[in-house]
């Protein structure tokens, strides 16, 4: 049963395999900003099996190896380190969180995008955090078209919520006003599928 207060991760894997057709138990999966491997255990309970953890944090590495789910865990922080993936070798790469002020860098994007093999599934789980993270989301937003313009994937589709996780800042005393917009951040889950023909920028 899906936690009302931490909705991301199920939010982006269900999207994900709502848009997703092959074998699932054959697909490689790079998991980045693993965590715990919320993330690989519910995918796991739809049929996806390999998995490749990537995080900044070797205790949350080591509550994922913890699951028994990975086949390789490796510690990265995303922005100050490069991503830890070869090009080209994953058919879902996955992203729940991590981008924001203060955390990865909207450049981290390319690099999920390098990960992928052609014809791979990129799927990116955002929140709409009040303040910074407004001029965050217009950067990302602007380099995510911008990767589209240049012909390194195409978007499959944007899952918009308005409950995409309770918001830690609001406090639920009763002042008699409706608090249920603001209870929870709204957020987006963005899926991108890699261009086949994304060889042709490393010719250039």
């Amino acid at each position: 049963m899906m936690r009302i207060g931490y909705r991301p991760a199920h939010l982006a894997v269900d999207f994900l395999n709502a848009n997703f057709c092959g074998r699932r138990q054959e697909v490689q999966v790079l998991d980045v900003a693993c965590g715990s491997g919320l993330v690989a255990k519910l995918m796991s309970e739809l049929g996806f099996r390999h998995f490749v953890g990537v995080d900044g944090s070797k205790g949350m590495l080591d509550q994922a190896a913890g699951t028994g789910l990975y086949q390789d865990l490796r510690l990265a922080l995303l922005g100050t380190q490069g991503l830890p993936a070869e090009t080209g070798v994953f058919d879902v790469v996955i992203l729940v969180g991590a981008l924001g002020p203060g955390f990865a860098p909207v450049s981290v994007v390319r690099e999920l995008c390098h990960a992928s093999k052609p014809g791979g599934f990129i799927c990116i789980a955002k929140g709409s955090h009040p303040g910074a993270e407004e001029i965050y989301k217009k950067d990302l937003e602007r380099e995510l078209q911008l990767m589209e313009d240049e012909g390194l994937w195409s978007l499959v589709g944007i899952k918009p919520t308005d409950r995409y996780m309770e918001n830690a800042f609001v406090t639920t005393e009763a002042d008699g006003k409706d608090e249920q917009e603001e209870r929870y951040i709204t957020g987006n889950v963005y899926l991108y599928k890699k261009s086949i023909s994304t060889s042709i920028e490393i010719n250039d």
